[in-house]
């Protein structure tokens, strides 16, 4: 079966139809920049294209950067602030004419690495981080979703985490590989104490670059690996939110 997924990021929005049997892109994907500023009619045009760019008519998955409960945007962190309280799922869906899931950006890409990647058949407490413009979060108790944790706006030194440890913090700040890690490891330190997981996976595009700053961090009692899927996770796991609007 495909579905087609659609990742919403800070910098940058990317679709492909899903091959949702193996959990791979059916197809290379396709990448707009995110509008700035991003305001729901500029990112639900952009999420069009997209979609448009491949002519898909069936059932979309669209993951967002904040809580989504029903199909509605109820936080944006990092996204315009017009997106509180929008109901995601219609706009998308009358943009599209395609039926259409809305979903957490890291809860998706945590979904697919349970299904597919790094997390697979593992049980007991995972935690999947998502390391982009912000910080998100997916947990995970034996497979299970506890979702919209948004573990990235965690307080640590006076504010949220994200402002210390993402990816985006680093490069604002230029930070070296080194100098991140110290900040993850105030950042993991934090969660691993809070929600004692046997398995931290690190997700997001930097996920790619996991040999320059992983094997720097301090040792935890979690285990700590990457994203096996990495910048994928987004565009399998909003398609397998959707796979129920296509049976």
């Amino acid at each position: 079966m495909e579905i087609f997924g659609v990742d919403i990021g800070g910098s940058g929005i990317k679709g492909a139809p899903v091959d949702l049997d193996r959990g791979v892109l059916a197809e290379e994907r396709y990448k707009v920049l995110t509008p700035q500023p991003s305001e729901p009619e500029a990112v639900v045009d952009a999420v069009r294209q997209v979609v448009d760019k491949f002519q898909w008519k069936g059932p979309i998955g669209i993951t967002f950067p904040g809580v989504v409960v029903d199909g509605r945007t109820l936080t944006a962190a990092n996204v315009d602030q017009g997106w509180i309280g929008q109901d995601a799922r219609a706009l998308f869906a009358a943009a599209t004419g395609c039926k259409t899931a809305v979903v957490n950006d890291a809860d998706a890409a945590g979904i697919a690495e349970v299904a597919f990647g790094a997390a697979r058949g593992r049980k007991g407490v995972v935690l999947l981080l998502t390391l982009g413009t912000g910080i998100g979060s997916a947990l995970f108790t034996d497979g299970v979703l506890v979702p919209n944790t948004e573990l990235g706006h965690l307080e640590l030194h006076g504010k949220d985490a994200e402002k210390h440890a993402s990816s985006g913090a680093r490069e604002r700040h230029e930070w070296s590989w080194k100098h991140w890690a110290e900040h993850l490891d105030d950042y993991f330190g934090m969660v691993d104490a809070l929600f004692s997981p046997q398995l931290i996976v690190v997700g997001g595009g930097v996920s790619r670059k996991h040999d320059k700053f992983l094997p720097l961090l301090k040792p935890l009692r979690a285990e700590i690996v990457p994203a096996e899927l990495q910048n994928d996770a987004g565009i399998v796991g909003a398609a397998m939110a959707a796979r129920s609007l296509a049976l």
